[in-house]
């Protein structure tokens, strides 16, 4: 049976494009106004920034529509899934499919704030309570 292809995950610029999108909260945005967005932290050229939102259009991670002159972009897939899909494809292939070992390795080097962290202990409170209800 043929493996169903994983989404192509973004690539550190293709994630910079997609926060302008989802900043804009699904107005949309033309070439020129992604570029006017992205020009105070990473200055890019009008075509870099068009072929990039080509390739979120093939990756079907935007659509765009033509108004006026100018192709308008939105966001097709949403912050919160690519976020799941990028911590799936770490811990896919960096951890061995293994979110504890993520979590374990965020908690070795003490990346979560102490208040995060008893907001973790809650979470895996309520799971054990739940847990043991079935």
């Amino acid at each position: 049976m043929a493996r169903k292809k994983q989404p192509a995950q973004l690539t550190p610029l293709e994630l910079e494009i997609m926060k302008v999108l989802w900043d804009l909260g699904g107005v949309g945005a033309t070439v020129q106004e992604v570029v006017e967005k992205l020009k105070p932290s990473r200055p890019l050229a009008y075509t870099t920034v068009q072929t990039m939102l080509n390739v979120l259009d093939r990756k079907e991670k935007v659509s765009r529509i033509l108004r006026d002159r100018a192709y308008v972009y939105k966001a097709v897939v949403s912050r919160d899934h690519a976020a799941t899909s990028a911590i799936s494809d770490l811990v896919d292939r960096l951890f061995g499919g293994s979110a504890e070992s993520l979590v374990m390795k965020l908690v070795e080097t003490r990346r979560l704030q102490p208040e995060k962290l008893e907001e973790i202990r809650k979470l895996i409170d309520q799971a054990e309570a739940e847990d043991g209800k079935h």
